[in-house]
Parts: C-alpha cells; sequence; structure tokens
C-alpha cells in the first residue's frame, strides 16, 4: 500500500482567504494535512478541559479538512518551529525546562485534549526533537521522561492513536559541523533508540538543500540506512528541497524533483505516511508582519529559506516536482 501523502495547510499568503483556499489545493494533491500547534501553555496549566482558542482554531482547521477529504495528523510542539533551540511562544517569567512542572503540566494536558477531542491516527510529541538534544543535552532526561508519561496516558485514552516523535535526519547523520556528534553520516541512532520501546513509527524530517550541493550528492543509500535499524513503520513528518538559491544552499526545479525520488525509491515501501512542507510558495512579506506580532520577527530569515520549497510556485504554476509527487499517490 502506498503511504498517505500530506502537507502542512501553510497558504501561500498568511491571510484568512489564502488559509482557506489552501485547504482546497491541498485537497487535490494529498490525503493528509499536519497540524502542528505550539503549546497555549496558561490555557492548560491547570487541567484538561480548559476554554482555549487554539481548541477553537484546531476544530475549524480539522472542519476545513473535512470537507475536502483530508484526514489529519498532529504533531503538538513544544518548541519553536523556526529555532529548535528553544520553546515555542513559552510565558513571560517560565523556566525553558522540560524539568519545569508548569510546563510538563500544561504540556501533558494540551495533549491529552486533543486525543481526546479528535482521537487522531497519528501523534507526534515534538518535532526535529535531536535538534533540542543536541543543543540541550542536560534537559532531554526530562524531556524523555514526560514523553514516557504522556505517552502512556495517550495510549489508554486512545489505544490505536500511533505516538512518536520525529528526527531532523540531516542533524541525526552529522552533517551540520556546529552540532556534529560524530563523523559525518555516522547516525546517531541512539537518540532515536532511547525512545524505545515506546515509538510506534521511526519519523524524520528532510531537508537535503540544508546539507548537500546539489540532489546529485546525497548518497544512494541516504535513506535507505532507516531499513536495516528498525522493523518499525516509517514516515516523513515535514521536509522539502527548495527550487532555487537561498542561504541555506542551493536548489533548482530537478533537485526538488530528484529528492522526491530518492524518497520514494529508497523507503517508499516502508512509509506510512510522507508529509510534504508546502505546497505552494510562501510570500515571505506577508508572513513578516505575523512574525512580528508574535515576537517571532527574528526568525524570518530562517522562514525565508524554505519561501521555495512549494511544488507550486507561489502564483500556483505547477514545478516539475508536483507531477512526481501526484505520480506516485496514484501508485
Amino acid at each position: 500500500a502506498r503511504p498517505a501523502s500530506g502537507v502542512f495547510p501553510s497558504p501561500p499568503e498568511a491571510t484568512l482567504e489564502s488559509g482557506v483556499g489552501i485547504y482546497q489545493e491541498i485537497g487535490q494533491h494529498a490525503d493528509v494535512i499536519l497540524l502542528q500547534p505550539n503549546g497555549p501553555w496558561r490555557d492548560f496549566e491547570d487541567g484538561i478541559q480548559a476554554a482555549s482558542e487554539a481548541m477553537t482554531d484546531m476544530r475549524n482547521q480539522y472542519l476545513l479538512a473535512e470537507q475536502n477529504g483530508l484526514e489529519v495528523a498532529v504533531v503538538v510542539d513544544p518548541l519553536n518551529g523556526l529555532n529548535r533551540a528553544e520553546f515555542g511562544q513559552l510565558p513571560w517569567g517560565w523556566e525553558a525546562s522540560f524539568a519545569n512542572p508548569r510546563v510538563r503540566a500544561a504540556y501533558a494536558n494540551f495533549t491529552l485534549r486533543i486525543v481526546r477531542d479528535f482521537h487522531p491516527r497519528y501523534l507526534g510529541l515534538a518535532s526535529e526533537i535531536n535538534t533540542y538534544m543536541d543543543v540541550h543535552p542536560e534537559d532531554f532526561p526530562n524531556f524523555l521522561s514526560l514523553y514516557n508519561e504522556v505517552y502512556d496516558r495517550v495510549k489508554a485514552e486512545s489505544p490505536e492513536t500511533q505516538v512518536f516523535v520525529t528526527f531532523q535526519w540531516e542533524e541525526l547523520n552529522n552533517l551540520f559541523p556546529q552540532v556534529a556528534r560524530g563523523e559525518r553520516f555516522a547516525v546517531n541512532w541512539e537518540q532515536v533508540e532511547a525512545f524505545e520501546p515506546r515509538l510506534d513509527l521511526w519519523v524524520i524530517s528532510s531537508y537535503p538543500f540544508t546539507a548537500f550541493p546539489s540532489s546529485a550528492a546525497m548518497p544512494d543509500d541516504y535513506y535507505a540506512r532507516l531499513l536495516g535499524q528498525t522493523g518499525r513503520p516509517l514516515a516523513v513528518a515535514e521536509g522539502g528541497y527548495t527550487t532555487q538559491a537561498v542561504d541555506f544552499g542551493p536548489g533548482t526545479p530537478a533537485d526538488q524533483a530528484a529528492y522526491l525520488e530518492a524518497i520514494h525509491d529508497q523507503i517508499g515501501g516502508r512509509l506510512d505516511f510522507w508529509v510534504y512542507l508546502i505546497l505552494g510558495d510562501l510570500d515571505i512579506e506577508s508572513y513578516a508582519d505575523v512574525l512580528r506580532s508574535q515576537g517571532q520577527g527574528d526568525d524570518l530569515g530562517t522562514l525565508g529559506n524554505f519561501a521555495h520549497v512549494g511544488l507550486t510556485g507561489f502564483d500556483g504554476t505547477p514545478k516539475p516536482a508536483l507531477e512526481v509527487w501526484d505520480s506516485f499517490r496514484g501508485q
């Protein structure tokens, strides 16, 4: 069976109209959307049944997904998606640590609420967690104990929900010298295996343009090495390849198509789901105001590196990789 294919519902423009319209577009090219909410920390500090705008937002996104024939996968993300060395929107004065009882309670309660309200089939409990582990090794045992606790509570509530964390594949392969823990391509398997046996799938994110001069420079078994390491189902929770050069690295439309083919050919048969980052390129100017209003203006440069990762241009014009993506869905 082919993997369920998905994308994030990130619209080309940060407007309500674009945000609603993107669901219809995605419905034509995917089976799943992936929602990655940051915890509304204060709302859930004291209990599971809090009134929270975050839950209303999620309900609306679920409705839009349903109207367009899409399933919803969820990754509850305690970290800042554009800088995983730090927490996402932690209230002022809260200690940024997974040992902090307030962080632990709020995170667990928010996650359990999502499980109660939506019973997602796929539930991630952090995104690219190894990027946080590499910068804050002293806090990792605290996250691991929180993960184990929440995993057991989720399973008690919804045994069929598949629970995981995601790992940044380039960093796991020690391809970023500033945070490398070993030789290039020596995979830090111990970071993944620390979560066993409570890891229902092994899930990666991958943006090879950040580490290679071209798709041709990727080793032939770059993804295939996962196959020999675990018998678990695999998944790709996010990823992409830029079609033009950005600060993080170069890229072309041909590189983007080759990236999709590499994943499909090497591990496609073992994937439960495969999420591509965005359907269409992003208008960074329209996102700038939103990020600044959330106090994330410093992260604008990072976001710009992903502006041309879409399978279509900003105006919806298909790139060659869209046909490749759609062809895999048709198999």
